[in-house]
């Protein structure tokens, strides 16, 4: 196995990761993921070493995902709806509830964000891009990113906020 599909199979779980924040469905990141994939390897003549490769990878697969997104906004799709949340292992069962309906909860208010937050936050805080590899990434300035993840991450705390007189223990 070459050094390019080492590092490949390395990211699969990166990327997988960023695909079902910009999807919100497993098979839908599945998919893109295979996408994303496939155009490396096919041209991976186009990664120029001593770059970074994740980033390069993550630009791939936004891209595949944006050209998707057009297309369904074109032909009038709507997103897919969200499937169950992974397994989750722990001892507890009650816990393993509670941490699957807040995986749940929390996927479903990042759906709710626009394009551009969503995309900000999964890179920064999922994927730990700094804000400049994130902007270059994106092809915006630093700040813009700066100021879409703030933005996301104050209406996904509303979003999440519990009702009040909802019982929290």
């Amino acid at each position: 196995m070459s050094s390019f599909q080492a590092d490949l199979v390395a990211l699969l779980p990166r990327l997988r990761r960023l695909a079902r924040a910009l999807t919100g469905s497993p098979a839908a990141a599945d998919d893109l993921v295979q996408d994303a994939c496939e155009r490396a390897l096919r041209n991976h003549s186009s990664f120029e070493p001593g770059t970074r490769f994740d980033a390069w990878m993550f630009r791939v697969l936004r891209n595949l995902w944006l050209d998707s997104h057009r297309r369904r906004a074109a032909r009038g799709g709507v997103h897919e709806p969200i499937d169950a949340a992974e397994t989750i292992s722990g001892a507890d069962g009650a816990e393993i509830m509670a941490l699957r309906l807040s995986v749940k909860d929390v996927e479903r208010a990042m759906l709710r964000l626009p394009e551009e937050q969503r995309e900000a936050l999964a890179l920064t805080c999922i994927e730990e891009f700094t804000f400049a590899e994130a902007a270059a990434l994106l092809g915006i300035p630093p700040g813009t990113v700066m100021s879409r993840a703030a933005r996301g991450r104050m209406a996904l705390a509303r979003m999440l906020k519990p009702a009040p007189g909802r019982d929290e223990s």
